[in-house]
């Protein structure tokens, strides 16, 4: 059994859909009910409750050999809280524990990697066999964005039009850590999960315009005052790509796919697929 934890957001969703294409049984730790039902609709057996509660991740860990760490994104807590069910999932025996951290997690100017930097150094004081991914902006957050581009011919950047990223296809990430999870001799691997192509902001907006077959141009738009912890890492984070974007190379990801990365071009498409 392979526990996914965090199992309600895009993330979890997307692991615990590419584990179960596999056949492999998956249990999926998630606060609310309403993602409860699209977890059980993939075949996963649901825990709802919350991370922290430790009866709640005992009952989860409870005759699991693996575990998908996911924490929470933006939560000042990583560290204390994605520590602690580490080991507690130790301690309740599993053999396999992997980490869902970021590219770049060295980036001390970014709170919610230094978190995650540090979580990584605790999983190698742990008697387990450990990995980490590493993923890259997701092209599904782009994705989000295509209504509003339909309706206003608009493409917003809250890093600015110049930065380059190497968006990954959140499909490919979860392809690639069902590989990490479940391939024996990558005991203690880091694994950087990155999109084949660096984008900025008008290369987004002028693969846009050719798929929707309208105009559309890209836009500066800076996200606005920070009010807690989480604004300020969403701002910090985007004066940083905005200053040196954030880029990788694909080769790692392309090698445990066993094929090409997904582009913007590629992802689009699925998009028009899903849709019918």
């Amino acid at each position: 059994m392979i526990l996914v934890t965090a199992a309600g957001g895009m993330t979890g969703l997307a692991v615990t859909a590419a584990l179960r294409r596999r056949g492999l049984p998956v249990r999926a730790l998630v606060r609310g009910r309403r993602a409860a039902a699209d977890l059980a609709a993939l075949g996963a057996e649901v825990v709802v409750g919350s991370l922290r509660d430790d009866d709640v991740t005992a009952a989860a860990l409870r005759g699991c050999d693996a575990v998908y760490l996911i924490w929470p994104n933006f939560d000042a807590d990583e560290f204390a809280g994605a520590t602690r069910l580490a080991r507690r999932a130790c301690e309740a025996g599993v053999e396999r524990l992997v980490y869902h951290s970021v590219l770049r997690p060295q980036l001390e100017r970014m709170p919610h990697h230094w978190e995650k930097l540090r979580v990584e150094e605790f999983l190698d004081t742990l008697d387990v066999d450990h990995r980490v991914v590493q993923p890259c902006a997701y092209l599904d957050n782009l994705g989000g964005q295509l209504d509003a581009v339909r309706r206003t011919g608009r493409f917003t950047s809250p890093w600015g039009v110049e930065a380059r990223l190497s968006y990954v296809d959140l499909r490919d990430v979860a392809d690639a850590a069902a590989v990490v999870l479940t391939t024996d001799g990558l005991d203690g691997g880091t694994f950087e999960l990155c999109g084949p192509q660096g984008l900025d902001a008008d290369d987004v907006a002028t693969t846009l315009a050719r798929r929707l077959g309208r105009a559309v141009r890209a836009v500066d738009a800076p996200p606005g005052a920070a009010v807690d912890y989480a604004g300020r890492c969403l701002a910090l984070m985007c004066d940083h790509y905005r200053e040196f974007g954030f880029t990788g190379s694909p080769f790692v990801l392309e090698a445990l796919l066993g094929r090409p990365a997904c582009t913007l071009d590629d992802y689009l498409a699925s998009l028009a697929d899903r849709a019918g």
